[in-house]
């Protein structure tokens, strides 16, 4: 029976890959071009160590995610104002909408991929629910506000991956006009309440 390598080799394995898709990503023109060939290939591993580390292409996907997100994480759940939980709702959801939508502006090929991966709707991936309870809950905080379900699914609608590259990459909108825009749309969303002859229907 062969050995086991050491915990550390298969650590050692698992960063080497994360940075080898990290550094495709950046470099790619696609996400579809960021095989997990071409990953194990760049990394200097099998393809087998590849799918013993992550199981497929979409674990992958979502650990290098996880990686790349963890600063944000910590910002949101133990951080200062204006992520952290002790910032009034008005003030962290606009904050949280415009760290959610540089994050993908600086990871576009990765979030597209990651959006695009598996055969199940986006909104049932675990980064997707995530983020909307998150920002359900903070809507819910706010006096006058409806319907924080709906409006959590509405904001974050405006930072899908696929709406940010089509507003960077085909429409060529500069990254801060784009923060600028969604700050705006926020803070309407915020100001505004229900519609009248709309807010009982349904």
């Amino acid at each position: 029976m062969p050995e086991r390598k050491p915990r550390k080799d298969a650590a050692r394995n698992r960063q080497a890959v994360l940075a080898a898709a990290d550094a495709l990503f950046a470099r790619g023109e696609s996400p579809e071009g960021v095989t997990l060939a071409a990953v194990a290939a760049a990394a200097g591993v099998g393809k087998g160590t590849l799918f013993r580390a992550f199981g497929d292409r979409p674990g992958l996907l979502r650990a290098l995610y996880e990686a790349r997100l963890e600063p944000v994480r910590k910002a949101v759940e133990t951080g200062p104002p204006p992520l952290g939980p002790a910032t009034p709702p008005q003030q962290r959801v606009p904050a949280l909408l415009d760290t959610l939508l540089c994050f993908k502006l600086d990871n576009r090929r990765l979030m597209l991929a990651l959006e695009e991966s598996g055969s199940s709707s986006p909104y049932q991936a675990d980064h997707y629910e995530r983020w909307h309870g998150l920002l359900d809950t903070m809507l819910g905080q706010i006096p006058g506000l409806t319907d924080s379900d709906f409006t959590a699914h509405a904001l974050l609608a405006a930072t899908r991956a696929d709406l940010v590259e089509h507003l960077a990459g085909h429409e060529c909108v500069p990254r801060e006009r784009m923060r600028a825009q969604l700050a705006n749309f926020t803070a309407r969303v915020l100001d505004s309440g229900p519609v009248r002859g709309l807010a009982n229907e349904g």
